[in-house]
């Protein structure tokens, strides 16, 4: 066998298990293989699930985290970093501290709060923390708008009466290079998704709302990015190019149980695909 083949781009997800295989790692794992890229994967947590929600979770000691980390980046080049559930306090700096050895590489953070479906997995204190020590290390931040409101309002302040602008500023303001606010949670007939730096909005991008419900369309969307980025793409090509893979991911989506779709990050290998608008499949 040769040993001259080139590498493809190295993306070390850091995320929760999902044993559904609809969110978490495992979709982080599946769509940076779509994408090319080489997916190493560390896990944070390990959940109880399945497609109708959360039942428990266990985190990983932060020690282990950063062990499992440490021993993959001392073996191998690693072109981005994608950080999703982190769960706990220990982890949150643990992560932070990672990220400050390797400041060249870049960090998209697809801060999940919730599930799918909105169990609780983050509490207030967590997210006081996310924002002073792992925010200002990020590239791309890709919450929706509730996530966007609950990262950015103050602990006296009401989240429902600040604008995604005023979120965006705000986040930006923080330390992220750049801020990319989904829009499925809002009360449009289509989607809307913007992204933003510190200047303001960059890019603003309309989709089709497909109806329904679905279980890891973030996961899938910021992996879309990791990616790209690992790739070589700018981050506003990024962002371009894993919207549309998203959109198609969740149009060809699948029912395997009692509750959401899950994206088919396959979708382009599958000539059975179905073109039907009509399941109940949601939106990046």
């Amino acid at each position: 066998m040769s040993t001259d083949n080139p590498l493809p781009p190295i993306v070390l997800t850091l995320a929760g298990s999902d044993p559904t295989g609809g969110a978490g790692i495992q979709a982080d794992i599946l769509t940076l293989a779509s994408m090319g890229c080489h997916p190493l994967s560390v896990i944070t947590a390990i959940t109880v699930q399945d497609t109708r929600g959360v039942q428990d979770f266990m985190v990983i000691d932060d020690e282990w985290v950063l062990d499992q980390a440490r021993a993959v980046l001392e073996d191998m080049p690693v072109a981005a970093f994608k950080v999703g559930m982190i769960g706990s306090i220990d982890n949150a700096v643990a992560i932070a501290e990672l990220a400050s050895d390797y400041p060249d590489i870049p960090l998209i953070y697809d801060p999940v709060l919730a599930s799918g479906r909105g169990d609780e997995l983050s509490r207030e204190e967590l997210i006081h923390v996310l924002r002073d020590v792992l925010l200002p290390q990020v590239t791309v931040l890709t919450p929706n708008s509730v996530e966007a409101r609950r990262l950015a309002a103050n602990d006296d302040e009401d989240e429902e009466s600040l604008s995604l602008a005023d979120c965006a500023k705000r986040l930006t303001h923080l330390g992220c290079d750049y801020v990319f606010i989904t829009g499925t949670h809002e009360a449009t007939r289509d989607v809307e998704n913007r992204l933003y730096d510190l200047a303001g909005e960059i890019r603003a991008d309309t989709w089709p709302r497909l109806n329904g419900s679905f279980h890891g369309s973030g996961c899938t969307l910021a992996s879309a990015i990791a990616g790209l980025v690992a790739r070589g793409l700018a981050v506003p090509e990024a962002v371009k190019e894993a919207q549309d893979f998203t959109w198609q991911a969740l149009r060809y989506g699948f029912r395997p149980g009692m509750g959401q779709y899950i994206p088919d990050r396959l979708f382009w290998a599958n000539d059975d695909a179905s073109e039907d608008d009509d399941k109940d499949t949601d939106t990046p």
